[in-house]
C-alpha cells in the first residue's frame, strides 16, 4: 500500500476534552472519537485518555496503514523537541508529550499549537486552500490566529507565532486573561461579549430585556450564545454588542492586513460559528481602516473545517513532516 491511501491521525488536545481521528491525505476524516478529560487529572491521566483514544478509538478501527500522529494543544510547543512549554488549561509546564507519547503507541508523533494545527488544515483542506498568503483568527473563549507567509506557516523562533488575539487595540481598554489591557480578545472573545454585555444589563436593564430573558433573568448566565440569539430576537443592546463586537474584529483584521498583506483572512472558532454575521461586520470595518494597497487583493472569509480544522490540521502536519523526513507520506 502507497503512503498516498497510508492514514494520519490528528489530534485536537485542550483542557476538557480530547478529540482524535482518522485522516486521509485529503483531509477527510475517517474515523475517531472524542473523549472528556481535565487537568485535575494530572499530566499522566491526560496522557492516559490520550492514549486509550488514540488506541481504541483510531488504531484499533483503521483499515489502513497509520503512519504517524499530529497532536495540536492548547498551549505553546517547542518546535524542536515536542515538549508543551506552557498550557494553562491543561496545567502542563514542560511536559514532554512527544517524547512520551511516542514511547506509548510505537509511532512518530508531532506535537504543534493548537490554534497553528487548525491554520494548517484551512490551508490544506479548508477555505485557504490554494493561497500563498493567509491569517485565520479563531474567535472562540479566546482569540487564537496562526499565519501562513509565501507558502509557508510561520511558528517564530520560539514555536509560538499568531498570538494575533492579543494585538492590543487600546492600551487603556479592558483587563484581557494574559494580563495586558486592550487585547482583542478583551473585546471580541466568548468571554469578553459575555462580561460586555452582563456589564451591559447592569447599566441598563430596560434596554435588554429580551437579552436578560433568555438568560433566565441572571445576568450570570449570559453568553456571547445568548447575546447572539437575542440579538436575532431583535434586543437593541444585543445588536448593539454584536456590532461591536464586529467593528474590534474589524480593526484586528485592518491591523493584520496591513502588517501581513494576506490574500485572505479567515475567521473561524465558535463564535463565528454562532454569530456568522461577524464576518462582514468584521469586513466592512476593516475595509474603512487599512491601508488601500493591503485591501487590493484581500478576501475576509468564514472557516470550512468547522470543528474539524484543528484534527485535520494536526493530520495534515504530521504528514507534512513524514514527507519531509522522507517516510512517503505524500
Amino acid at each position: 500500500m502507497t503512503g498516498d491511501e497510508a492514514l494520519t491521525i490528528g489530534v485536537d488536545l485542550g483542557g476538557t476534552k480530547v478529540e482524535a481521528g482518522l485522516v486521509d491525505r485529503r483531509g477527510k476524516v475517517l474515523g475517531g472519537g472524542r473523549r472528556p478529560t481535565g487537568p485535575e487529572r494530572g499530566p499522566d491521566g491526560i496522557l492516559a485518555d490520550l492514549v486509550a483514544c488514540l488506541a481504541e478509538d483510531c488504531l484499533a478501527s483503521a483499515e489502513r496503514p497509520v503512519l504517524g500522529v499530529g497532536v495540536g494543544v492548547a498551549g505553546q510547543v517547542d518546535p524542536e523537541t515536542g515538549t508543551v512549554l506552557r498550557a494553562p488549561n491543561l496545567e502542563w509546564s514542560d511536559f514532554p508529550l512527544k517524547a512520551q507519547l511516542e514511547e506509548a503507541i510505537d509511532l512518530p508523533v508531532f506535537v504543534i499549537n493548537d490554534v497553528q494545527a487548525a491554520t494548517y488544515g484551512e490551508w490544506t483542506c479548508g477555505a485557504g486552500r490554494g493561497a500563498q498568503d493567509l491569517v485565520c483568527l479563531f474567535v472562540g473563549t479566546g482569540i487564537g490566529g496562526g499565519v501562513v507567509s509565501h507558502g509557508s506557516l510561520i511558528r517564530g523562533c520560539g514555536g509560538t507565532a499568531g498570538e494575533l488575539g492579543h494585538t492590543t487595540l487600546d492600551w487603556h481598554g479592558p483587563k484581557c486573561t494574559c494580563g495586558n489591557r486592550g487585547c482583542l480578545e478583551a473585546f471580541a472573545a466568548g468571554w469578553a461579549i459575555a462580561r460586555r454585555a452582563q456589564d451591559a444589563v447592569a447599566e441598563e436593564p430596560d434596554e435588554g430585556r429580551t437579552l436578560i430573558a433568555l438568560a433566565g433573568g441572571a445576568s450570570d448566565n449570559l453568553t456571547a450564545e445568548v447575546v447572539a440569539q437575542a440579538a436575532r430576537d431583535g434586543d437593541p443592546l444585543a445588536g448593539r454588542l454584536m456590532r461591536e463586537t464586529g467593528e474590534a474584529l474589524g480593526v484586528g483584521v485592518a491591523s493584520i492586513a496591513n502588517a501581513f498583506n494576506p490574500c485572505k483572512v479567515i475567521l473561524g472558532g465558535g463564535v463565528i460559528e454562532g454569530m456568522p454575521e461577524l464576518v462582514g461586520m468584521a469586513e466592512a470595518e476593516a475595509r474603512r481602516r487599512a491601508l488601500e494597497a493591503a485591501l487590493r487583493s484581500l478576501e475576509v472569509v468564514r472557516a470550512g473545517l468547522g470543528r474539524h480544522a484543528g484534527t485535520v490540521g494536526a493530520a495534515m502536519w504530521a504528514r507534512r513532516n513524514l514527507a519531509t523526513a522522507g517516510s512517503g507520506a505524500e
